[in-house]
């Protein structure tokens, strides 16, 4: 039976650390880039066949793959223990806050597509129901993101004296919200509506303009305000 190859085994202009060194991280594919974080593979699969198999199972999509949790990756992957686990959820964390930090410079919200774009990079991934708001200056300028409340699979609620005091505190002249829906459906609630009105009202109070509220699910989005429910 002929010896089974490790990846030092490989040419070395093959193997993902090498690689990376000598031609750039552009060079390397999805499944190399995970390899070398992840570091080794187990007993069957060097680190870059592992790396295929996790990324075939997520549809060889990054973003289906930021989804799995840490539990989720140690159950179904061998040689995927917690400190590897957390590697790969940290580094799909990292990704997330940089398209956001690029997204929060100078942003200018103007359409409901822009607050969705916004809005998916927080909503899109989670595995519960949050409530988010993006405070914004006279211009319709972003000042500043942030997460309101942390809820269920199926609901969250909103604390109007948090969203309130966060607002003042940020001097924003008006704010959009949003939350996400687990389902594959964008349509809103009763409860949606009735929350929307509620925070309507509540910002009325304190001279700040609720510009949209924005439902996040699986892709798509609901704007409160194409469809009129802003005014």
């Amino acid at each position: 039976m002929s010896k089974r190859l490790t990846i030092r085994d490989w040419a070395e202009d093959d193997r993902p650390r090498e690689k990376m060194l000598r031609k750039s991280a552009f060079a390397l594919s999805d499944a190399e880039l995970l390899a070398i974080l992840i570091g080794s593979g187990n007993a069957e699969e060097t680190a870059v066949e592992l790396s295929r198999r996790i990324l075939h199972d997520s549809a060889d999509n990054l973003n289906e793959l930021a989804k799995l949790s840490v539990s989720e990756l140690c159950k179904n992957y061998k040689g995927i223990g917690q400190a590897k686990a957390l590697t790969i959820v940290a580094a799909m964390e990292l990704g997330k806050r940089r398209k956001a930090t690029e997204f929060l410079q100078h942003q200018k919200i103007t359409f409901s597509k822009d607050a969705a774009l916004l809005f998916e990079r927080y909503l899109a991934d989670l595995q519960q129901e949050e409530f988010w708001a993006a405070f914004l200056d006279h211009k319709l300028q972003l000042i500043d993101v942030c997460r309101i409340s942390q809820g269920s699979r199926s609901s969250t609620t909103v604390d109007m004296k948090i969203l309130l005091k966060l607002a003042l505190e940020k001097s924003a002249h008006a704010m959009m919200v949003a939350h996400n829906h687990l389902s594959c459906s964008e349509e809103p609630s009763n409860e949606d509506f009735a929350i929307t009105e509620k925070i309507k009202k509540a910002c009325k109070t304190v001279e700040i303009k609720l510009v949209d509220h924005i439902i996040i699910a699986r892709g798509n989005y609901y704007s409160f305000a194409d469809h009129n429910f802003m005014e």
